[in-house]
């Protein structure tokens, strides 16, 4: 199973920067690759397949990307000014014991790789950045309290997976910056929660999902790729940062929102097992959820593109 790829980053003149990444074959990882080489920044891919690698970043298209593959990380790691983790198996999918095994193995395994490479490289060649994802199922679910970067770590299932991922990426030595981004739910076009949430949206005349009363903290694609962009070069970003909107909304609002957007009634509600035949145990995200805000991004003064719902939803399938 391919556990994806990474990107460093190194600031050579001026802001050119080389960038290697991990889960860069995943929904975020494709769209970050493709806005640092739009950007004239290098990248190094690094993969457990270099097959599915190239498929994804043909050399016609980009040309210069380096990719390499496992024995070729430490290479690409030392000399990189940052590197960007965004590696593990996605957790939208149907979860049996195996799967919730692989789900956290997946993201501590490449975390604690990439923190190795990093702390053994000498000084001159270290990278000055490690930018690690998160999840936001840190916090655990709640329909009432509101969660910010400075709440406690919840209880379950994912809550620890997140706990462990975040204490493993801090094993990173301190003169290292480290930023750990606890992303919400991702909306894009080409992967993610909405992808299956459509079709099973569409199926049951577009109503809510579950109770409704759930919170949804969500982000477009764009912006997440944006933010952990901004991680990579501006020093202030460092520490545990939401990579959520600013306005998260009940999973109600999300499903009048996308009714209208595509045009459906949004009336009769999607019941839970609809949703558990779909993702098993991974509907608990979407059927539980949790409020969380974005207060540190603010604070950094981070320009949302997408701060409401409705306007992401329009952006993504208009």
């Amino acid at each position: 199973m391919c556990l994806g790829s990474m990107i460093s980053v190194k600031i050579i003149l001026g802001n050119k920067m080389i960038i290697s990444v991990t889960g860069a074959t995943g929904f975020i990882g494709r769209r970050l690759v493709q806005r640092l080489h739009a950007d004239n920044h290098s990248v190094h891919v690094l993969t457990r397949s270099k097959s599915k690698a190239e498929t994804i970043f043909p050399a016609k298209d980009f040309p210069g990307i380096k990719i390499a593959e496992e024995p070729e990380w430490k290479d690409s790691v030392q000399g990189s000014t940052g590197v960007v983790n965004l590696a593990g198996l996605p957790i939208s999918t149907r979860w049996s014991p195996e799967i919730k095994k692989e789900i956290k193995q997946s993201r501590i395994r490449v975390t604690s790789k990439v923190a190795e490479l990093i702390n053994s490289a000498p000084d001159d060649i270290r990278p000055k950045v490690f930018v690690s994802a998160t999840a936001v199922g840190y916090y655990g679910t709640s329909e009432t309290q509101v969660f910010d970067e400075q709440s406690p770590s919840g209880k379950d299932y994912l809550a620890e997976v997140c706990r462990e991922w975040e204490s493993t990426a801090l094993k990173v030595n301190g003169d290292v910056r480290v930023a750990l981004i606890r992303i919400g739910v991702v909306l894009g076009k080409d992967g993610g929660a909405l992808v299956k949430m459509i079709p099973i949206f569409n199926l049951f005349a577009g109503g809510p999902l579950g109770s409704g009363k759930q919170w949804f903290s969500w982000i477009h694609l764009e912006d997440i790729v944006n933010l952990i962009y901004e991680a990579l070069s501006n020093p202030s970003y460092k520490g545990v940062i939401n990579g959520t909107a600013p306005n998260p909304v009940r999973l109600a609002e999300l499903c009048d929102q996308l009714g209208n957007v595509l045009g459906r009634p949004s009336w009769l509600p999607v019941p839970d097992f609809a949703l558990k035949a779909v993702l098993g145990e991974g509907a608990t995200v979407v059927l539980e959820g949790q409020r969380v805000l974005p207060i540190q991004a603010k604070k950094l003064g981070f320009p949302f593109k997408y701060p409401y719902v409705k306007d992401a939803l329009q952006a993504i399938l208009s």
